[in-house]
């Protein structure tokens, strides 16, 4: 097919209302559409409404600072994790001891969870050595890849 032809069927659809062109020619099969942006469906709700007598305003300052407090409250340190997505366990059987606690110290390569994942226990291991500050999943939750787990203050 002609390039030129490409073209003002293209300029067809450009200036015209049509959405769509296939024009079969022999063994050639050209096909132009025009994709319009379609605005995605607004839902609107309704809130009931309150007495005046009973709205308690609440001040905008106090929010975020709230919000701040509540990021502020994690240790620093460096951070494991998730690898994958799965279910997160803290021992290797209901009835065995954790393989780490809160204020344990581990060393690099030592196992620290498992995470179950279609059927498969992967051992999750620390990447540096130094002391567990903060667990920050429960046993049995699942978690999601980047999810992070642990939190350890690195040797020095």
């Amino acid at each position: 097919m002609d390039i030129q032809f490409i073209r003002r069927l293209a300029d067809l659809l450009e200036k015209g209302s049509i959405d769509e062109i296939e024009v079969v020619e022999g063994e050639s099969k050209v096909r132009i559409t025009r994709h319009k942006e379609i605005a995605a469906p607004v839902q609107h709700y309704a809130l009931p409404s309150v007495p005046a007598a009973m709205a308690v305003p609440v001040p905008a300052a106090e929010t975020p600072a709230a919000a701040v407090k509540v990021e502020a409250a994690q240790p620093e340190g460096y951070m494991i994790k998730s690898p994958m997505v799965g279910t997160f366990y803290r021992a290797s059987s209901p009835e065995a001891k954790s393989f780490v606690d809160e204020g344990s110290v581990v060393k690099a390569g030592q196992t620290l969870c498992i995470i179950e994942a279609m059927k498969l226990l992967n051992e999750i291991e620390a990447d540096v050595s130094g002391k567990i500050l903060k667990i920050l999943v429960g046993n049995g939750q699942p978690v999601e890849y980047g999810e992070p787990l642990f939190i350890i203050a690195p040797e020095s």
